[in-house]
């Protein structure tokens, strides 16, 4: 299935989500992993703390285990709104340039 999902970023939890983001522990993940990825490169900045992106999910409660493993130790206050297609409708600035332009280091490896 296909959600719209809505969260707030914990601010001071930004710069660890990256790093894990960027040092490729995410992208290993399994089964999910490279969908979390690609979810966070895709995901847009609504406001200052809330980001809104599509993802796929076929959990009985939408991103059980995204949030179990991953999303829930940086993101709060979740929205997930059954969808049928992925729409041009969330619009902002991209939550993957925000962690570049706030927490890059210079350490990192991508």
């Amino acid at each position: 299935m296909l959600y719209k999902v809505k969260a707030k970023i914990k601010p001071n939890k930004m710069k660890d989500f990256f790093a894990a983001l960027t040092d490729g522990s995410i992208e290993a993940q399994q089964p999910d992993g490279i969908y979390i990825l690609k979810a966070m490169k895709d995901a847009q900045m609504l406001t200052d703390d809330t980001l809104s992106w599509y993802e796929a999910c076929y959990c009985a409660t939408p991103l059980r285990h995204e949030r179990e493993t991953v999303y829930d130790k940086y993101l709060t206050d979740f929205e997930t709104t059954l969808v049928y297609e992925v729409k041009d409708d969330i619009t902002g600035k991209s939550f993957w340039t925000y962690l570049e332009d706030n927490y890059y280091d210079e350490t990192y490896t991508f």
